[in-house]
């Protein structure tokens, strides 16, 4: 768990900095349509699209980008024509690597993600290589400062939270995916605040690796991270503050 959080707290610090809004919003209407084409274009009954458009409004996705997204999913309007892969291999010294997708066209996005591994150290791998190492889970990172741990606990386990961990100066809250909008929902009722939430691949265990592969790792992952149609990257690799550090 460790690895995930901090590798996501890298992505956000750097998102914040040197992230083009063009292609985050680009990134977040790909995943509405995905949600919407699978459970339809009802947020109240689509838990995932709920997920999504929580996720672009916290981003400031206009609403009527939100409402056309929709749209295409649903085949009201053209542009739905794209489709959800999970691409996985393996990054400098063996380490797992999860990509998910989402494109238009994956004769033109699997050999750039293939590219991408093979410049970096890796390697692109097949079918459930990887992909059995990792679980869908809600991740939400809270600062602790000034945070009544009791009540921030028995709040997050009434609704929905499987787990509360401390993680150096944040706590991190999981649950199952189903369960993270409401979870969300509940915290910012309560004013709650929260530094990241997303719906991520977590790994079962975590392994550790030298100063030299960690940098090569991350630079792997910051440029998959930062193709069109990366929704977002996992990894088992747990980090340590000195790499993270030295990355920055």
């Amino acid at each position: 768990m460790a690895g995930h959080s901090q590798w996501a707290n890298i992505k956000h610090r750097k998102a914040a900095v040197d992230a083009k809004r063009s292609k985050l919003w680009s990134k977040l209407s790909k995943a509405i349509i995905v949600a919407a084409k699978i459970g339809g274009g009802d947020p109240s009954g689509n838990v995932r699209l709920r997920a999504a458009i929580l996720e672009a409004k916290a981003v400031s996705l206009p609403r009527d980008n939100i409402e056309r997204a929709i749209k295409k999913g649903t085949g009201e309007l053209d542009g739905g024509d794209v489709e959800e892969i999970l691409y996985e291999g393996y990054g400098p010294g063996g380490v797992a690597v999860l990509c998910d997708i989402m494109t238009d066209n994956r004769n033109r996005t699997a050999p750039e993600i293939r590219k991408l591994f093979d410049n970096h150290g890796g390697k692109l791998g097949s079918t459930n290589c990887v992909a059995y190492m990792f679980e869908r889970k809600g991740v939400i990172s809270i600062k602790q400062a000034g945070v009544d741990l009791e009540k921030l606990m028995e709040l997050a386990l009434e609704n929905g939270a499987d787990d509360v961990t401390e993680s150096g100066e944040y706590l991190e809250l999981t649950c199952a995916p189903e369960a993270y909008t409401g979870l969300v929902e509940a915290l910012e009722s309560q004013n709650v605040p929260i530094e990241t939430k997303e719906v991520a691949r977590v790994p079962s265990n975590t392994v550790e690796v030298d100063g030299e592969t960690a940098i090569s790792v991350m630079k792997l992952l910051e440029k998959l991270e930062d193709h069109d149609d990366v929704q977002s990257v996992a990894t088992n690799v747990n980090f340590s503050q000195e790499q993270l550090d030295s990355f920055q």
